[in-house]
């Protein structure tokens, strides 16, 4: 089965009320992006400044699930989460990968990178005796790279760690090549975490079809091209200027703060755990897909002025 891009298309669009496409058909878009790429692209996948909520957020991908995504539709070269290897023989064995594939291999960043005092503040190992930085590495890598995926909000954007006052000088991932003069192309998927679908269906269309659209943020438009306050479940009491002073009240939730206005990607009709929930079932919008989000929408249960 071949998948056309406007296939494709439609299934990175499916929702779960959905019902253009059939949930049967989802397994063969899997099997079909595996015989297309036939030969498991290379992804060494790094971590800096973060949580790993994002490898957290992946695992539970559906359509593919996270054991065809890295069994069979990539080569998982390197990732600290589920690697068995580790020290030095790990570090050693991705910078081989690295230079095997040069040109070839996917670099994902989870985490931002930390660049004060030469990147001291994250290190992710050491090489004879030598500590190694995650700022180091990362440019290192980027290099050999035929691109580079920033996961989550603060590979993208510098996240929480870039918050103010910054101690460590913490940045996303296309400032700190653009500072370094690496031209390595960077796709930003941010996020508090990404929803599953937005890394996965990012990697396939960059290994399918090349780039997608981005925003001007560096962002898959495919995956944040729609605000959420625009199709958010309590938009008519929005407009009927209907609030609720309390969570569980009947009513928009922008006077508790909710961040909605502000935010673009498709988590609305998405949802996380397989379909089951998301975050303004039960709170509401903080803008984590966002630049800036921590400093710039904080508090975030109070009203934005």
């Amino acid at each position: 089965m071949k998948v056309t891009r406007r296939e494709f298309l439609k299934w990175c669009g499916i929702s779960g009320a959905a019902v253009s496409v059939s949930p049967a058909i989802l397994p063969r878009f899997a099997e079909a992006l595996e015989k297309a790429l036939n030969g498991s692209p290379p992804v060494i996948w790094i971590q800096g400044a973060g949580c790993t909520g994002c490898s957290v957020s992946l695992l539970n991908a559906v359509s593919p699930d996270i054991q065809t995504l890295i069994t069979r539709i990539i080569s998982l070269q390197f990732h600290p989460t589920v690697m068995v290897s580790a020290g030095e023989t790990a570090l050693e064995q991705a910078e081989e990968m690295a230079e095997r594939y040069r040109g070839q291999f996917f670099l994902v960043v989870e985490g931002a990178i930390p660049t004060g005092s030469n990147g001291a503040f994250c290190r992710i190992g050491e090489k004879k005796g030598r500590e190694v930085t995650m700022y180091e590495w990362t440019k290192f890598l980027a290099k050999k790279a035929k691109a580079v995926l920033a996961i989550g909000t603060c590979a993208a954007y510098g996240g929480i760690p870039a918050a103010n006052p910054n101690p460590t000088g913490a940045k996303g991932v296309a400032d700190l090549l653009k500072e370094a003069g690496i031209g390595a192309l960077c796709v930003n998927i941010p996020g508090c975490p990404p929803h599953p679908d937005w890394m996965a269906g990012t990697i396939a269309h960059v290994l399918l079809y090349g780039l997608p659209k981005l925003d001007d943020l560096g962002r898959p438009v495919l995956f944040y091209g729609t605000p959420v306050h625009d199709h958010c479940p309590y938009r008519s009491y929005f407009d009927e200027e209907t609030f609720c002073k309390h969570f569980g009240e009947t009513g928009c939730r922008y006077e508790l703060g909710c961040k909605g206005p502000y935010a673009s990607c498709d988590a609305w009709k998405r949802r996380w755990n397989n379909g089951a929930n998301w975050c303004v079932d039960n709170a509401h919008c903080i803008a984590c897909v966002e630049p800036n989000f921590w400093d710039e929408y904080a508090p975030f249960y109070e009203l934005k002025e």
